[in-house]
């Protein structure tokens, strides 16, 4: 990139994690709740998951897998709630 900052993998995934933890009401920013935007995101994740097995370093597969868990129980709990 120009700027000299590259995006990865674990990048990819981390982008994909923030925006579903955004739309679930978690963060900083002020986003509307929409917790159909946050599956999609945590889809898109377990997506991405799919298709690369077999294909990522030890350490970005457990940082997908991670992610996914934690998501997939916050997904859960912002459920609950309404």
């Amino acid at each position: 990139m120009a700027n000299g900052t590259e995006v990865d993998f674990s990048a990819l995934i981390l982008g994909f994690c923030s925006a579903a933890l955004s739309y679930m009401g978690f963060g900083p920013e002020k986003v509307n709740r929409n917790l159909m935007l946050a599956r999609q995101n945590i889809e898109i994740i377990e997506l991405l998951a799919k298709k690369t097995a077999g294909n990522l370093s030890a350490e970005e597969d457990k940082l997908t897998q991670e992610v996914l868990h934690d998501l997939r129980l916050k997904f859960v709990d912002a459920s609950r709630e309404g």
